[in-house]
């Protein structure tokens, strides 16, 4: 958008200056205090453009993973203890939007042109992928979009239907494979991948694999369509299969972003001043207070499909407090090993929002226990829930990345926090395991009961190891972390015990065992949130999932997500009402479900209804 251009541009050059401090991902340009379009290499931009994209897409899957139901926050914790509930609000969809079109695809276009024109492929195919990458969740989140206008001249762009976008993605998808199979070019002159890629750190042949493993992943949405090309916007099994045997082939071909503990002098310049080198999870969730393991998860963690084999990842995702009185309200059910106590998982399915619970649990540095600040008896064993809150020794210069809550330092008052969201936490763009539990379901339907489980079980044992990597890391960096069981590594045994007597046999198997271990494996994506919505939310495939009970007592609420309806898509942000209303309402003329006028038939705003959330995606409908 030409108005969005304008605002990146002027921040790229503060971006590119700092960068180039900090990492060397960048070089300066040739006028550093004015920098333009003109004047900016198709290689510098190339760490920008993943960096926004990268904290956009993670800001959204943190989002989206609140509303599916394996975490929420404390009591009266703000909007995402709303969203936690089935109570959307406007505040949790304008980041990502301007993350994506503000911070990186102002500068795709661009990259994509100079990288073609100069023939240096690789840039160019990086691009395609990344453009496909973006719309691709712009459509899974908000279904319309402006696209094909997107970079053009229009400050008021038209919107694109979800058909249009996500066909165009897929296409796009096709033109950064070929770019990217033709290989780095001969001319010794030409910038290299290396220099600014952060995602793959310029091997091409990760990043064609991520490409297929998209692909794959794409087509795999459209299992409402019907079999078919997937040119078509249908659903073609033979070709997600092609595309997986060219994908991921075990954990050294992921995609993975290594975040660092470091407080480095580049920023990122979209109001948020925050170091480019943390893991944008750790921005929005894990620094914060209060966020909490669910039943849910908690029961799937420790007692998968009713197996009673507790899963070796459980440890390490559900968080953990240091208590030496062994109290915690004399509950049996808690685990402890050590001085260590494990969170239990907060019960949506029951009224403890009613009754105000849960609360954040406090610590007494007199006594070095921990209590609850309340009046209310009923809330006072809120203590046996642990918030996934973390810290750091960069950013914030305290001594641990355990989480101190009587004051840093103050180690009798540790908390661990959770593997996903700390702020070394690695973010997963495309793993070998998520290739083999979208190989599993796609082999399932087609009846191979056997290869589906080969698939399945190789993908739960794959996240196990991928997990157990950055442990090793961890207790490496810091050898006093191996004492809390957040932190301890994986014992080969342990994992080999759950893959082989934890996770049903082959002849259990169904879509449920495979997409609740995939939800496990890709904790935090927004993959999460499509998965429920393709097979509409059935409790049957999701175990353990209902829509919250509190859901139900909060009038507004109800009206975001009436009864008998579900969470489908993200309003639109203020920016798009407020600068392309035209456009926006006249785009609903073509969304089935769309309320575009009253009863009298007086025009209405269909994307400012109450409960424009229910409104399926394209993807997710029977719309042709």
């Amino acid at each position: 958008m030409k108005s969005l251009k304008s605002i990146i541009l002027c921040g790229l050059g503060v971006a590119m200056m700092s960068l180039t401090s900090c990492n060397d991902w960048l070089d300066v340009n040739t006028d550093p205090n004015t920098p333009s379009a003109e004047s900016t290499t198709y290689d510098q931009r190339l760490a920008h453009i993943e960096f926004y994209t990268n904290s956009g897409l993670q800001f959204s899957a943190w989002r989206t993973t609140m509303a599916m139901g394996d975490w929420t926050r404390y009591n009266g914790g703000g909007n995402y203890w709303h969203v936690s509930y089935w109570y959307p609000v406007i505040g949790q969809v304008t980041t990502t939007y301007q993350w994506w079109f503000v911070g990186a695809y102002a500068n795709v276009p661009d990259m994509i042109a100079k990288a073609e024109a100069a023939e240096n492929w690789q840039f160019a195919g990086a691009g395609y992928l990344i453009k496909a990458y973006g719309f691709m969740a712009m459509t899974d989140l908000y279904g319309e979009m402006p696209y094909t206008q997107a970079a053009a001249e229009p400050a008021t762009p038209e919107y694109d239907t979800g058909k249009t976008i996500y066909l165009g993605c897929l296409e796009t998808i096709d033109k950064a494979i070929e770019m990217l199979e033709k290989g780095q070019s001969q001319d010794p002159s030409l910038p290299t991948l290396a220099a600014g890629d952060f995602w793959n750190h310029g091997d091409l042949n990760k990043w064609i694999k991520l490409a297929y493993m998209l692909k794959a992943r794409w087509i795999n949405k459209l299992n409402k369509k019907g079999a078919g090309s997937y040119k078509d916007g249908k659903y073609d099994a033979d070709e997600i299969l092609r595309c997986l045997d060219k994908a991921m082939q075990s954990n050294a071909d992921n995609t993975i972003v290594n975040h660092t503990d470091d407080n480095g002098p580049t920023h990122d310049v979209l109001g948020w001043d925050e170091p480019v080198d943390y893991s944008p999870l750790f921005s929005v969730c894990g620094m914060n207070a209060g966020y909490m393991v669910t039943k849910m998860l908690y029961d799937n963690l420790t007692n998968f499909a009713g197996k009673g084999v507790e899963d070796p990842r459980a440890d390490h995702i559900i968080p953990w407090a240091y208590s030496p009185s062994k109290d915690a309200n004399s509950r049996t059910d808690v685990k402890w090993v050590g001085n260590w106590r494990r969170s239990l998982g907060v019960d949506m399915a029951s009224d403890i929002n009613s009754q105000g619970g849960p609360l954040r649990a406090m610590f007494n540095t007199e006594t070095n226990s921990w209590y609850i600040d309340t009046k209310n008896d009923a809330r006072k064993g809120d203590t046996v829930y642990v918030e996934c809150t973390s810290d750091c020794k960069g950013y914030f210069a305290n001594p641990s990345i355990l989480y101190c809550r009587a004051g840093s330092g103050k180690f009798e008052s540790a908390e661990s926090g959770t593997f996903y969201t700390r702020v070394s936490s690695p973010t997963y763009i495309g793993t070998y395991a998520e290739c083999c539990f979208i190989k599993a379901e796609t082999l399932l339907k087609k009846g191979d009961k056997a290869g589906a489980y080969d698939a399945y079980k190789k993908g739960v044992k794959a996240s196990c190891e991928l997990m157990n990597d950055k442990l090793k890391v961890w207790v490496g960096e810091d050898p006093s972390l191996a004492d809390c069981p957040s932190f301890t590594p994986m014992t080969d045994e342990a994992i080999d015990n759950f893959v082989n007597t934890g996770i049903g046999t082959q002849a259990e198997l169904t879509i449920g065992h495979i997409l609740t271990q995939k939800r496990i494996a890709l904790m935090f994506s927004y993959e999460i949130w499509n998965d429920m919505r393709r097979y509409d939310f059935d409790p049957n495939i999701f175990f353990g999932w209902s829509i919250p009970a509190y859901h139900y007592k909060v009038a507004a609420a109800m009206l975001a997500i009436p009864e008998g309806k579900q969470y489908r898509r993200w309003r639109q942000c203020s920016h798009e009402y407020n600068y392309n209303s035209k456009n926006l309402q006249a785009i609903g003329a073509q969304v089935p479900g769309a309320r575009m006028t009253d009863s009298e038939g007086k025009e209405l705003m269909w994307n400012l209804q109450d409960d424009v959330w229910t409104i399926p995606v394209w993807w997710d409908s029977d719309q042709e």
